[in-house]
């Protein structure tokens, strides 16, 4: 693709995130006027509840929607080029299950770590990095892409059943509390949570877009980067870290959020037709926040009449997409 169709998609997408972005913010139960969000944003005053109220929950939800997008298709983007499947993600790949399988044990066997969100935070990072490790030790020894696919789903489905066994035990207040994080949501982050979310979203960028260089000749293969002269083990690590930071955050904060971080990033790649890596971030952030977005968006427009959990509306728009893509390879 030429520089100016590049460009050209780069100004699309931005006008079409700004215009989720105003949506989502303005949909909801109660009805928020446009000249009420631009006071709320550019004239903010603490005394007129109407800008508090927006702030603390409209604001707050829309750049949560904006983050945990952007994370998940970073991240999805990072493992398909780490294990060179376009079918790998953290959520297939079993790097959501390991953080929900270590919030499960956090919630549900009463340990206390620091404050609640804390406790939850660091929980489902040090779950995502235990997942990582996991995928990327039976990488090497899994050396057919179907196999590392189905390798992904059984750790899920073990991690389904210690979770479902703690369930059995756990008591009703705990059940309830990691059943409603398990639904997936972007309501229970408080603006003062946004600075954490974010700096671990742009920790993880950081290290992509170090790493730009080096996925762009990881595509090629193992053998063909270390004859160029790429450190494997240590892009494989720093690629871990990355993964681990945005997609253990993003659960953390949001619950599980299935397929955006395998959607998304064949989406960029479909449209684009490219393996420079630098691109390809940029435009997954980009695409990754638009699609959370919409779901979000439809979510709020029909939470009077359907309530849907964000993580079961993101599986409706995201299993047909890779069914589509799994008919492709085959043909």
């Amino acid at each position: 693709m030429s520089v100016s169709k590049q460009i050209g998609w780069l100004i699309i997408g931005l006008i079409a995130l700004i215009g989720a972005s105003c949506a989502h913010a303005l949909v909801g139960e109660t009805a928020v006027s446009f000249s009420t969000m631009m006071e709320a944003i550019f004239q903010y005053d603490r005394s007129v509840i109407d800008h508090v109220l927006f702030r603390e929950f409209r604001l707050c939800r829309t750049l949560t929607a904006i983050l945990a997008g952007s994370s998940l298709a970073l991240s999805g983007m990072l493992m398909q080029t780490l294990f060179n499947n376009p079918l790998a993600g953290p959520y297939i790949l079993g790097i959501n299950s390991g953080a929900s399988l270590f919030v499960g044990l956090l919630l549900m066997s009463g340990i206390s770590i620091g404050g609640a969100q804390l406790g939850i935070v660091g929980a489902a990072l040090l779950g995502a990095f235990v997942s990582c490790i996991f995928m990327i030790g039976l990488s090497g020894y899994l050396r057919n892409q179907i196999s590392l696919l189905l390798a992904g789903m059984m750790f899920g489905s073990f991690t389904s059943a210690i979770l479902s066994i703690l369930q059995q035990m756990s008591g009703a207040e705990a059940l309830k509390a990691f059943t409603m994080w398990s639904m997936g949501t972007l309501q229970q982050v408080s603006f003062e949570e946004l600075s954490i979310f974010a700096s671990a979203v742009s920790t993880g960028l950081v290290l992509a877009l170090v790493m730009g260089k080096f996925l762009n000749v990881l595509v090629l293969g193992e053998k063909p980067a270390r004859l160029l002269g790429v450190n494997i083990v240590r892009t494989r690590v720093i690629i871990l870290m990355a993964v681990a930071i945005l997609a253990g955050v993003t659960t953390a904060f949001c619950g599980p959020i299935a397929f955006v971080g395998m959607a998304v990033p064949n989406l960029t790649r479909l449209i684009f037709k490219t393996q420079q890596h630098h691109l390809l971030i940029g435009m997954n952030l980009l695409f990754g926040a638009l699609f959370v977005l919409i779901c979000d968006t439809l979510i709020l427009h029909w939470s009077t009449v359907l309530p849907i959990p964000l993580n079961a509306f993101t599986s409706l728009i995201g299993a047909p997409f890779v069914l589509l893509i799994l008919m492709r390879r085959v043909r």
